[in-house]
């Protein structure tokens, strides 16, 4: 994405790992006779602002589904940053490192795009980054009622 004369290298990352407290696999559970995930891979596609968008899973079939699904889906995260109580940013740092080590590549904007959001538009996607660009913020927190 340009930002005037500098272009700013935005990613989106899909968290989706296998387990989950209260639905197995809630994020390739069918909602609307679609896969959870579907809806998150999707819009993301559609961004305008989004240079790449993978989505980040520790389990096997997951991966599988998002790939149906016309993700990129690089890896498998490792188990460490993937439990209950897993902070955000260890998946967060390990997609970041991987990216750079296997690609060559280091965005300037990371959004997170939880596929438990299903509602969440292309729009609302670039109507943030638009908004990091235009504040030069470096976070942003979205939230519905």
């Amino acid at each position: 994405m340009t930002n005037g004369a500098k272009t700013v290298k935005v990613l989106g990352i899909i968290p989706a790992r296998g387990g989950s407290k209260g639905i197995l696999q809630k994020n390739i559970a069918l909602l609307g006779g679609r896969p959870l995930i579907y809806y998150t891979i999707r819009e993301a596609k559609r961004s305008r602002f989004l240079d790449a968008c993978i989505v980040s899973t520790d389990d096997p079939k997951t991966a599988r589904v998002a790939r149906a699904l016309g993700a990129d889906v690089p890896f498998l995260r490792p188990s460490k940053f993937a439990g209950n109580k897993s902070p955000d940013i260890g998946f967060l740092k390990h997609a970041l490192e991987w990216l750079e080590k296997h690609r060559g590549w280091r965005p300037e904007i990371v959004v997170n795009l939880r596929p438990t959001a299903p509602l969440r538009t292309a729009d609302d996607i670039d109507r943030v980054v638009s908004l990091m660009l235009k504040t030069g913020c470096d976070s942003v927190r979205t939230v519905s009622p």
